[in-house]
C-alpha cells in the first residue's frame, strides 16, 4: 500500500547550503518532518551542482512524518544573470537595457533547464528563455 501524502512544501535553497534556519526548519517543523535529515540529504543530493545556485525544490510530505524530494533546475532569471553579468534585472526593462546574451548562450541555458521547462523542443525553450531575457531588460543577440 502506498503512503498517504499530507501534503506539499516548495522551496528554493541554495545548492549544497541547506541548514536548520529559515526557511527550511520552519516549513519542514510545521509538518513534523526531520529537519537535519532533510538538510543532510538535500545538500548530498546538491553537491554537484555549482554551490549556492538557488536551487528550488519540492518536498513531499506523507502521514508517517517521512518525506521525499525532488530538485529543479535554478531559476532562468540566475542563468541569464549569470551569462550577462549583471547583479540583477533592470527596474524598467522595457525602457533600460543592462546587458545582452547571445544565441548561443540562450540556446545552452535552454539545454540545460530543458527538463523542467514546458517545451517539446530546444527552439520551444529558446523561446521562453528569450521572453525571460526580454522582461529582465537583458537584450539577446545573434
Amino acid at each position: 500500500m502506498a503512503k498517504k501524502v499530507s501534503g506539499f512544501i516548495k522551496l528554493e535553497i541554495p545548492a549544497g547550503q541547506a541548514n536548520p534556519s529559515p526557511p527550511v526548519g520552519p516549513a519542514l517543523g510545521a509538518r513534523g518532518l526531520n529537519i537535519m535529515e532533510f538538510c543532510k540529504a538535500f545538500n548530498a543530493a546538491t553537491q554537484n551542482i555549482e554551490q549556492g545556485a538557488p536551487t528550488p525544490v519540492v518536498i513531499t510530505a506523507y502521514s508517517d512524518r517521512s518525506f521525499s524530494f525532488e530538485t529543479k533546475t535554478a531559476p532562468a532569471s540566475y542563468y541569464l544573470r549569470k551569462a550577462a553579468k549583471v547583479a540583477k534585472g533592470s527596474a524598467v526593462p522595457n525602457r533600460d537595457k543592462i546587458g545582452k546574451v547571445s544565441m548561443a548562450q540562450v540556446r545552452e541555458i535552454a539545454e540545460a533547464k530543458m527538463e523542467d521547462l514546458n517545451a517539446n523542443d530546444i527552439d520551444a525553450a529558446a523561446k521562453i528563455i528569450m521572453g525571460s531575457a526580454r522582461s529582465m531588460g537583458i537584450e539577446v543577440t545573434e
